[in-house]
């Protein structure tokens, strides 16, 4: 990713006088070295609308992608328009002034609020928003806000091009997780290619057995083996490696496995420690039953975060406890498990009440420890977001057999939530029923990939005791 920097100004010495230039420049390349992007600055400082499109073509010429318009000091009108009218994502920026007595010296906030009054007038700000910012270069809260842009801007990077592979389809009966892969593509920018589920099963049986004894030992390395049979875990090592391999031939970020039904058929097993390992090991993010709204969730945690979060059902709210189970009968990864640790063990719903019982289908079994979360979804074909925070807090019994944890002390898009305004919101929504969750408060980065992306932020719904046809509107 690509910043470019725009320097505006009408003739004066107080930008140079008082250090603007340099300052800014030097801070702007300390925060985009932090975060792995590229700095390009303008060459020349732009003072009408002719000289500012030229800034401009330099700008696309170097292959940049968000230009933030620097007011070192009183700045013409044009300037601004020019840039808020181009079809790059954009920010403008002022600095405090050096004195706040006598002779006003750089007069630059009123261009910056002139600027973003100009940018509402040629710009639709609802789906081509435009961030503005206040303070000194080495001011904590301008950093901070900087590289909240930074962060969200490379995770909406990412998904330009990011391709997902679809095996098996989606899952049957889960009309909620339909998607157009058209909009997809044409909003995000993510690719969406289909393989039939007998791609899987044939490469699994297809690979060499010393290649999936290796990974079998791994994966016991990894977390206890409690109860699988050898051969389930066999199965589980061959469709990770089979995954990965569909993976790597086709170049996808993330993959949407229908996990069911066919699967249990043939060749008789459940792949939720398979997706499990994908996420742990190779940081793959593995969709279950054929979610593809739920792997672009995924890899939007992976681009804010690092690290694959975890895909789960909101399953039992407590609402006399006011705590919500989030858990997941497959998948998810092993690095967020408490100081008990992870264990693989037999799926306990596939052949539950059969003679023979669960003893077929792997799948990682851990709560998670303690500490602030965000829960968050991509809806609707990426056209709306849903997001809120919440604090795991372990209570005994830990819950369902699976990868769980108990949630409280709820936000939704800032604003104190109860559990039942959580369950309201998620019902007057309509949300698909898989939501990503990733440790820390990574909230405000979020929210700000969703608006660059012209996302509809779904916020707060209170709960209420009669039906409301405006929570639906």
């Amino acid at each position: 990713m690509k910043i470019g920097l725009i320097r505006a100004s009408l003739p004066s010495y107080f930008p140079d006088k008082h250090g603007v230039w340099e300052a800014a420049e030097a801070s702007l390349n300390d925060l985009c070295t932090h975060h792995g992007v590229t700095l390009y600055v303008a060459p020349d400082i732009p003072m009408d609308a002719a000289q500012t499109d030229v800034a401009l073509a330099g700008c696309a010429a170097a292959g940049v992608d968000f230009v933030l318009l620097l007011h070192g000091g009183f700045s013409m009108g044009d300037v601004a328009r020019a840039v808020a009218a181009s079809p790059f994502r954009c920010g403008f920026w002022s600095v405090p002034e050096p004195v706040r007595t006598g002779d006003v010296q750089l007069n630059n906030f009123v261009s910056l609020n002139m600027s973003m009054s100009i940018a509402r007038q040629v710009r639709d700000l609802s789906a081509q928003p435009a961030q503005w910012y206040h303070g000194a270069p080495d001011s904590p809260a301008l950093q901070d806000r900087l590289s909240s842009t930074i962060c969200a801007l490379k995770a909406v990077k990412s998904l330009q091009g990011a391709r997902i592979g679809v095996i098996g389809g989606l899952a049957m009966t889960f009309y909620n997780m339909e998607v157009s892969t058209s909009a997809l593509r044409k909003r995000l920018g993510v690719e969406v290619a289909h393989h039939d589920i007998h791609e899987l099963t044939n490469r699994m049986a297809a690979l060499d057995a010393p290649r999936v004894a290796d990974e079998v030992a791994q994966m016991a390395a990894a977390a206890r083996v409690d109860g699988v049979s050898d051969a389930q875990m066999t199965l589980t090592a061959r469709a990770a490696l089979a995954l990965h391999d569909i993976a790597q031939a086709g170049g996808y970020a993330a993959l949407a496995v229908s996990d069911w039904p066919a699967l249990q058929d043939n060749p008789g097993m459940h792949p939720g420690a398979a997706f499990t390992w994908l996420e742990e090991r190779h940081a793959l993010p593995v969709a279950s039953e054929g979610d593809v709204l739920g792997a672009v969730t995924q890899l939007v945690a992976c681009a804010v975060t690092g690290r694959v979060g975890y895909l789960l059902d909101m399953t039992e709210p407590d609402l006399e406890a006011g705590q919500l189970l989030m858990w997941h009968g497959g998948g998810g990864p092993l690095y967020l498990a408490d100081d008990q640790g992870a264990r693989w063990i037999n799926h306990p719903m596939i052949g539950r009440g059969t003679e023979a019982g669960p003893i077929y289908g792997a799948i990682s079994d851990l709560v998670f420890r303690d500490g602030p979360v965000s829960v968050f979804r991509i809806a609707r074909n990426a056209e709306a977001f849903f997001g809120m925070t919440a604090e795991v807090a372990g209570r005994a019994p830990s819950g369902f057999t699976g990868c769980r944890g108990w949630l409280e002390r709820f936000t939704i898009d800032g604003q104190t939530a109860s559990l039942e305004d959580v369950v309201a919101s998620v019902m007057a929504h309509g949300l698909e029923h898989h939501f990503v969750l990733v440790p820390g408060d990574v909230s405000g980065v979020l929210v700000e990939f969703a608006s660059w992306c012209g996302m509809d932020i779904l916020g707060h719904v209170p709960m209420r005791g009669h039906l409301d046809r405006r929570d639906f509107t």
